[in-house]
C-alpha cells in the first residue's frame, strides 16, 4: 500500500551542495528528510513558486514533452530506499495506459511541483525509515548538522544587519533582502528544533 505524503518544507542554504527536502504523512505524523541537489532544490522553489524563466528549464522541458504528447503526470511513488538511497517511479498516464519510468525523487518532485501531483511513499519504505534505530540516527544527525550550518549563516547575516555602515551605505532593497534571508532561516532553524524535539 503507498501512503501518501506532501512536501512539507524546503532548506536551502548555500553552505554546501546537498539540501534538504522534508516529506510529511498526509493523515498522520511520520514525516523524513531526503537529501537533494542545489539545482534541484532550487527547482523545486521555483517552480512551486512559479517563477518562469526566459527559456525552460529541465524540469519545465520535460514537463511540456509529456503535455505535448498527451500525457499527464498522475502521481510519484518513492518505491525503494537502497543503501541510504532512495528510489521513485513517474506514473504517466497516456492514452489510456499507465508509463512508470524510473527517476531519483528529487526530479519527480520538481518535476511534479508545478502541477500539484500526488506523492507517495512505498509502506515498506515507510517502515524502514520508521523502524530502522540506524535510519533514526541518520536523521537526527542530518538535522544536527542542517541546525549547525543555518546557525552560522543567521549569525553572519546578524552581523551585517548589526554593521551600521552596510545599513547605512548598502541599497535599501540588499538591506531588506539580507533581513528576509536571515529570518527565513531562523523559521527553518525553529522548525528542524521542533522536528528533533519529537524525534527525541
Amino acid at each position: 500500500m503507498d501512503i501518501p505524503v506532501e512536501l512539507s518544507r524546503i532548506l536551502i542554504t548555500e553552505l554546501g551542495e546537498q539540501q534538504v527536502v522534508f516529506l510529511k504523512e498526509v493523515d498522520g505524523d511520520r514525516g523524513f528528510p531526503i537529501l537533494i541537489g542545489i539545482n534541484e532544490a532550487l527547482a523545486i522553489d521555483r517552480r512551486l513558486k512559479g517563477i518562469e524563466t526566459p527559456r525552460p528549464m529541465t524540469h519545465d522541458l520535460l514537463a511540456g514533452v509529456i503535455h505535448a504528447m498527451g500525457g499527464k503526470l498522475e502521481k510519484i511513488v518513492i518505491n525503494d530506499l537502497r543503501e541510504h538511497t532512495f528510489y521513485a517511479r513517474l506514473h504517466i498516464r497516456q492514452d489510456g495506459g499507465m508509463l512508470e519510468i524510473d527517476s531519483r525523487p528529487s526530479d519527480a518532485i520538481a518535476l511534479g511541483a508545478a502541477m500539484d501531483t500526488p506523492i507517495y511513499v512505498a509502506e515498506g519504505v515507510m517502515e524502514t525509515l520508521m523502524e530502522g534505530p540506524a535510519s533514526k540516527a541518520e536523521r537526527i544527525e542530518l538535522l544536527r548538522r542542517r541546525m549547525e550550518m543555518l546557525r552560522e549563516r543567521i549569525e553572519q547575516f546578524s552581523d551585517q544587519l548589526d554593521d551600521e555602515e552596510f545599513v547605512n551605505t548598502a541599497p535599501p532593497e540588499v538591506v531588506a533582502e539580507v533581513r528576509e534571508q536571515r529570518d527565513q532561516m531562523q523559521q527553518e532553524y525553529d522548525a528542524i528544533d521542533e522536528v528533533l524535539r519529537k524525534l527525541g
